[in-house]
């Protein structure tokens, strides 16, 4: 029996996290031939170099695609997107998938749709109708209106996209393959690594055995000009909680250079004796050491999905959440650092939260490789309404 040949792109270290076991499952599904794609950030050492990690989790990396251009404005952003059309496009004609697989909101995640859905592709669009603050919003929902078949995080996701006019019988609600790796976690939380020793980064190594915060701010596309002051407000607002703090870098959007600029200018002033700083680590050690914090503060969706099914308290500064479905382990603040800090405080006195199971039940990975291998090669569209 001939396989089906799924193409899935990865462009950014929490794509990665976001698809990991949905990959082993169609890897090892007798059905379905795994083609990856790695490309964009994902494949430079900048932002971590997620491509690393790929590769050391044992999966064949089909192609490479080097499509981000230098500056992190609104510029390079939408130039990257062009590239990745004209690159993405070469990648399909070579490999000429069944279908291709994208993942989520980012430029890439759009440069991938145009290609595949040019090129006549079956297009399958992970975590679709979601609603957050930015232009990943209007990304999302852009892609979601090229794609054939939509498996999303929620009902009111899915909802959502069916609202959009997309045919009810494409539309699946699978869950996010990122809390299939936190039920994981679960089983065995332990912090059972150092992770000084394990992954360097810079900075003294610190005392964790009395509590400590992670943070992971990225910029804000829409308001990329105040990246500096947003990321200064949060220097401060975590310095004064006083704990030792591990810091990841922020991802590769517009506004990204400001943000790193302001905490390189802030380490260099202040030399925070409790700040580490990382560029990435591997998901599940991330969220063992998320799961054994006091909380994780900044604006990553990682604290409003996987640490909602960990139950691991979040402040959530500004806009780039904005209208994500969220648990109650979340406070929203905005961008003073007197909020920041007032949240931390309030985390800190009440503890970790129950689990929920909002975005995923631990077992999308599975679901994901079975659907892919029962949806028709082609899905007419009809209108929904």
């Amino acid at each position: 029996m001939k396989k089906r040949k799924i193409c899935v792109v990865v462009t950014a270290r929490p794509s990665y996290a976001r698809i990991k076991t949905a990959l082993e499952a169609i890897a090892s599904h007798p059905e379905l031939e795994l083609q990856l794609v790695v490309a964009a950030s994902a494949v430079l050492e900048r932002y971590g170099e997620a491509l690393k990690y790929i590769r050391a989790d044992g999966f064949d990396v089909r192609a490479t695609v080097y499509m981000v251009l230098e500056g992190e404005n609104l510029v390079t952003s939408a130039k990257s997107t062009g590239l990745g059309m004209i690159e993405l496009a070469t990648v399909f004609d070579n490999l000429k998938p069944d279908m291709v697989v994208t993942i989520a909101d980012r430029y890439e995640t759009l440069a991938t749709a145009a290609a595949a859905s040019y090129m006549n592709i079956p297009l399958v669009h992970m975590q679709g109708g979601e609603v957050t603050g930015s232009i990943d919003e209007k990304v999302r929902h852009s892609v979601t209106k090229l794609a054939d078949y939509h498996f999303t995080c929620t009902e009111i996701a899915a909802e959502r996209v069916r609202k959009m006019g997309e045919h009810p019988d494409a539309v699946f609600v699978t869950g996010c393959p990122s809390i299939d790796i936190a039920a994981r976690v679960l089983k065995s939380p332990k912090l059972d690594f150092d992770p000084f020793m394990k992954y360097a980064g810079v900075g003294s190594s610190l005392n964790l055995a009395n509590g400590y915060i992670v943070v992971l701010q990225h910029p804000v596309t829409t308001e990329y000009v105040s990246s500096r002051h947003h990321i200064m407000e949060t220097l401060h607002g975590v310095k004064d909680a006083k704990l030792p703090t591990l810091w990841f870098w922020p991802n590769v959007d517009a506004g990204s250079d400001g943000t790193s600029k302001g905490i390189r200018a802030f380490r260099e002033q202040e030399k925070p004796a409790n700040f580490h700083f990382f560029k990435n680590m591997e998901a599940s050690d991330f969220l063992k050491l998320l799961y054994s914090s006091k909380a994780i503060v900044g604006n990553s969706s990682v604290a409003i999905r996987e640490c909602s099914y960990l139950g691991v308290p979040a402040v959530n500064i500004g806009t780039r959440q904005e209208g994500r479905e969220r648990g109650n382990n979340v406070i929203d603040v905005g961008y003073h650092r007197d909020e920041i800090f007032g949240a931390i405080k309030d985390h800190l006195n009440d503890g970790k939260r129950p689990g929920s199971k909002l975005y995923g039940d631990g077992d999308a990975g599975s679901r994901i490789a079975n659907l892919l291998t029962e949806l028709p090669p082609r899905f007419e569209k009809r209108l929904a309404y």
